[in-house]
């Protein structure tokens, strides 16, 4: 299989074109032929003209790879090495919603072949690849798991804006149905990633190493968010506390925040789903998770407490939100907390500007109820930093003088500007 796929024999393809599938295509299709698969017309047309829809690759990206993008399920048939990558988000309820997973599955297994390879990247709870698709890929093609195609799971690891640790330059995570499976997974892999493979001993295995890390994450945060809110009460600086504390050799250097996204504040409730199934009820992970979701409310509140101290009038007030995208120098508003302190703000009638140098204002409506202002105009009386974006860390105190009013407030929620804010009355977590 291996070698059919490097000498272009065989085809490779990639199922989800997203922050995650996209690169993984390109990154195949400069040693493999690759089919790149999504089911969003509008998408791949950008693709074929070398643009990336999540605004994350450059157009030379795409030069020197051999793949055709399609949005017809047919042309997966062509195939014999399929992998997906398609999004595992959570539904209001905060349980996890397979939908886009299992439909693809079902996709997928309709193309299905003897000696096929299917790989799935998705983050899920450990058990999903071979309780919840192996049993669709089965039922879709008629084959058997282990006797006619083989199964395998390889987590992503792509940190949407991060330009240091890419694709090929993380150590890949690799597993399989059986031995023969692992080793074809491997060397597959292995022919693009740099950093070199880890072989985990089962996909169930792969699947947990994924997941805690990023539960491990939020947990950590969780806790920097706690402390944040006592430190609050004895009126002192979180930051200040963490940079004393970083002082020590073996101290673990998380910070307070927002935790929004489609990884850190998603995954850690498949965990939990799956632990509530098996009758055993999370008791430090949901509790990271109350901690987190309730920061938005919680620095909006903060806002509103101390304008009123300040003797503003709340009713009317005027407050500007700086990002609105879920982390710094992306355009991806999925799961952002942002939302959390507009909303807040708002149910108090404070009259809310938000901007953005990299989000859509139309996403964000369709999303969140809300767009973005194009130019800051207004005279505020309370500005929040809410996202760490290079073009708002180029900014100074003379800057926010000039567009507040008299005795504003300046909330910086990941204490960038504790330096740089000497005289305008100031906040951060």
């Amino acid at each position: 299989m291996f070698q059919q796929l490097i000498n272009k024999e065989a085809r490779l393809s990639v199922v989800g074109l997203g922050y995650v599938g996209l690169p993984i295509a390109l990154e195949f299709a400069r040693k493999m032929k690759v089919i790149g698969f999504d089911i969003k017309p509008d998408r791949v047309e950008k693709m074929k003209n070398n643009i990336d829809p999540s605004d994350e690759l450059e157009a030379s990206d795409f030069e020197g790879c051999d793949i055709d993008f399609t949005s017809n399920p047919e042309d997966l048939k062509d195939a014999t090495f399929h992998v997906v990558a398609v999004p595992t988000p959570i539904n209001n309820h905060n349980l996890p919603d397979l939908n886009p997973l299992l439909g693809a599955t079902r996709t997928v297994g309709k193309a299905l072949k003897k000696g096929d390879y299917v790989v799935f990247e998705s983050t899920v709870y450990p058990g999903c690849t071979e309780d919840d698709c192996v049993p669709i890929l089965e039922q879709e093609s008629g084959l058997k798991m282990g006797e006619d195609f083989k199964v395998g799971y390889s987590p992503e690891r792509i940190n949407p804006g991060d330009k240091e640790h890419t694709l090929t330059k993380i150590l890949k995570i690799v597993s399989g149905c059986d031995e023969e499976a692992l080793e074809v997974i491997a060397a597959v892999y292995g022919s693009i990633i740099k950093a070199g493979i880890h072989q985990a001993s089962s996909i169930k295995v792969a699947e947990a190493a994924k997941i805690i890390e990023n539960t491990q994450r939020d947990v950590n945060i969780a806790l920097m968010n706690e402390l944040s809110l006592i430190f609050n009460r004895l009126n002192i600086n979180t930051y200040e506390v963490l940079e004393a504390a970083g002082t020590k050799w073996n101290f673990l250097k998380f910070f307070p925040g927002l935790v929004g996204g489609h990884c850190i504040g998603v995954d850690p409730y498949y965990l939990t789903y799956k632990a509530n199934e098996l009758g055993y009820h999370s008791k430090i992970i949901t509790g990271g998770r109350v901690i987190n979701d309730a920061m938005g409310p919680y620095v909006a509140k903060q806002v509103v407490k101390r304008l009123i101290s300040k003797g503003h009038k709340i009713n009317g007030a005027n407050v500007l939100i700086m990002g609105a995208t879920f982390k710094e120098n992306v355009s991806d508003i999925r799961n952002s907390k942002v939302a959390d302190v507009y909303h807040e703000l708002r149910s108090f009638s404070v009259d809310v500007d938000v901007h953005d140098p990299y989000a859509s204002s139309e996403e964000l409506m369709r999303e969140y109820g809300y767009g973005l202002i194009e130019k800051i105009e207004k005279k505020y009386d309370a500005v929040i930093l809410a996202v760490n974006h290079n073009e708002y860390m180029k900014l100074d105190e003379s800057y926010f003088n000039s567009i507040t009013v008299d005795n504003p407030l300046i909330v910086d929620v990941k204490g960038s500007f504790r330096d740089k804010i000497k005289e305008l009355p100031y906040w951060s977590l």
